[in-house]
């Protein structure tokens, strides 16, 4: 190994910079007053280190070659946590490294300049008992892992790089022809049919081969499939005290960020980035997490970016650990699936969050709220505020509650769908309380579209203040006390405004429409109780308005 002397040259910038993290332990903040957060937040405690540095490159790390930092950043970090904490420095170069293992009480702070990269000798990421996906698995190392801590951050202007490419698979439609043909001929192995890249031969096995793996997995019966049991980049499970801050975590394995029973979290001025292509390439994932703020963050993934879980069908629903007490405000959204997901795993339960001034662009989806029977779990005193979204290739708003279910028969102008009611259990999922306000979208293929089960609707849900410019306006199947309060839709092409089936207690105060060529649509037997506000504008039955005819009864207009 080449040895470096030791140096004592931490800029005024750095010693600035830190100085602020020797306050006392305990310390805490409380969200911008400014936000008049509609629940009782509590305090969120920030973590405070020990001005105390430490170089890994007095460990022995060694910029800009291929030589692995792994032991060298270990030692720093376990160093620093057993003489009382402070902060392990990565100064600005570039380091290849294994899995980081962070303690408590330590800051691993990376300056401007500083590019980690995890390396792809995957010999390096040992099988261990995790989590993926709201269960238990057998899962490899993480590049970035942190169990059972307290006092701890990750903080800088550097950049994580997870290098993964040589974990994920890539399927053939979320690339061009040319793409597609460089990648196969890099290597690799194709599925049977020809649709999937996988990296190796495991990968291959372990995704295309399941009947060959072991009924009851171990970590030494999946070890001939482990290049197939892919991580979440940075895993921190059940860790009190917690601040991610300035740096850049990118090209991960699987998901990118996932906190999981998680308390008192920090996460701000992130930039979390994957491949548009990346398979399970999630941005921020909370996962039975609770108190904490997710601020100034810049989001473009290849899956979900900002995504609230907790845990999946009974596993989740026995952990009854729900993601609750979020602030998340000021975050910017470019490609993702969904721009903030709560689901599909959230059997645990999610309450008691609040997302204001965010923005999407060119994001897949913008608000995504999905499960499907089996979850179960309640969603419940959402509100979402100040929302601004730009070119969404598909729905502006979007609850669905088939989520990886069997495919349902639309009716294609009205959007209407007709399910069998099943009886309510433990398994059945419910999504209620939620609050939108100031929604305003240029260009979505879909305006609103909820998808509610016959005996769960979606229940008391307000939209107020929403210009919505898009092809389609809303559909509602199975939801109940909805309330809709000045309401601007701006239809791109002829059609219906709005159309509901299968829907209590609905109400639309100020409604306005331009492009459509009939304002409302109303069926399903089971639809009671609809009152439309007309702000004056007189109806046509038939033409503007057409409702069912068992139903009309149901339906009061008010001019």
């Amino acid at each position: 190994m080449i040895k470096i002397k030791r140096t004592l040259l931490l800029t005024a910038f750095l010693l600035t910079a830190l100085s602020g993290s020797s306050q006392k332990k305990g310390s805490s903040n409380r969200p911008d007053a400014s936000l008049k957060i509609p629940f009782k937040m509590p305090e969120v405690q920030i973590p405070k280190f020990k001005s105390d540095t430490l170089n890994i490159v007095d460990f022995g790390a060694v910029p800009n070659t291929e030589q692995l930092c792994t032991n060298a950043i270990n030692s720093a970090i376990e160093k620093c946590s057993k003489s009382g904490g402070g902060v392990v420095l990565i100064p600005a170069g570039l380091w290849t490294t294994g899995p980081i293992k962070l303690k408590s009480n330590v800051n691993l702070h990376t300056q401007n300049g500083a590019f980690v990269s995890f390396t792809s000798d995957l010999k390096q990421y040992k099988l261990i008992e995790s989590y993926f996906e709201g269960n238990k698995v057998i899962r490899c190392e993480s590049p970035i892992m942190g169990v059972d801590l307290e006092n701890i951050a990750i903080t800088g202007q550097g950049i994580f790089d997870g290098n993964g490419a040589v974990w994920r698979p890539v399927k053939i439609g979320k690339m061009t022809a040319g793409q597609w043909d460089e990648l196969v001929k890099s290597g690799g192995v194709l599925s049977k049919d020809g649709k999937i890249w996988y990296p190796s031969k495991g990968a291959y096995e372990g995704n295309e081969e399941r009947d060959k793996l072991p009924k009851k997995e171990t970590v030494e019966n999946m070890e001939p499939y482990k290049e197939a049991l892919r991580p979440v980049m940075v895993s921190l499970v059940n860790c009190k005290k917690l601040l991610l801050d300035g740096v850049t975590f990118q090209n991960s394995p699987a998901w990118n960020v996932n906190p999981l029973m998680c308390e008192h979290l920090t996460l701000r001025n992130l930039t979390i980035r994957n491949p548009w292509y990346s398979q399970n390439g999630d941005g921020l994932d909370l996962e039975s997490c609770r108190v904490g703020t997710v601020t100034n963050c810049r989001f473009d993934v290849g899956d979900d970016a900002i995504c609230i879980k907790s845990g999946k069908d009974k596993e989740g629903r026995d952990r009854a650990k729900p993601t609750e007490l979020f602030v998340i405000a000021d975050c910017v959204v470019y490609h993702a699936h969904g721009g903030f997901t709560i689901g599909s795993e959230m059997s645990g339960g999610v309450k008691n969050i609040y997302a204001k001034n965010l923005t999407f662009n060119g994001t897949d989806c913008g608000l995504r709220f999905k499960s499907v029977r089996g979850r179960g779990g309640v969603v419940e005193n959402i509100w979402m505020e100040d929302i601004r979204m730009n070119n969404i290739p598909t729905d502006a708003i979007n609850f669905n509650l088939y989520y990886f279910g069997k495919s349902l028969a639309e009716d294609k102008t009205t959007g209407e769908i007709t399910v069998a009611k099943e009886a309510i259990t433990d398994e059945t999922p419910a999504f209620q309380n939620m609050y939108f306000k100031n929604i305003y979208v240029n260009g979505a293929a879909q305006a609103l579209k909820i998808m509610g089960i016959p005996e769960m609707p979606v229940t008391n849900i307000e939209f107020e203040n929403m210009i919505i410019r898009s092809d389609v306006g809303v559909q509602l199947n199975y939801a109940s006390k909805i309330k809709f309060r000045n309401i601007d839709l701006r239809l791109d092409k002829p059609g219906i405004a709005v159309s509901f089936s299968n829907s209590q207690n609905l109400s639309f105060d100020g409604l306005k429409s331009a492009g459509e060529n009939q304002l409302f649509w109303v069926g399903g037997l089971e639809t009671k109780d609809i009152s439309l506000k007309t702000n004056g504008k007189k109806m046509v039955m038939d033409k503007d308005l057409k409702v069912l005819e068992s139903i009309k009864s149901e339906v009061k207009v008010v001019d």
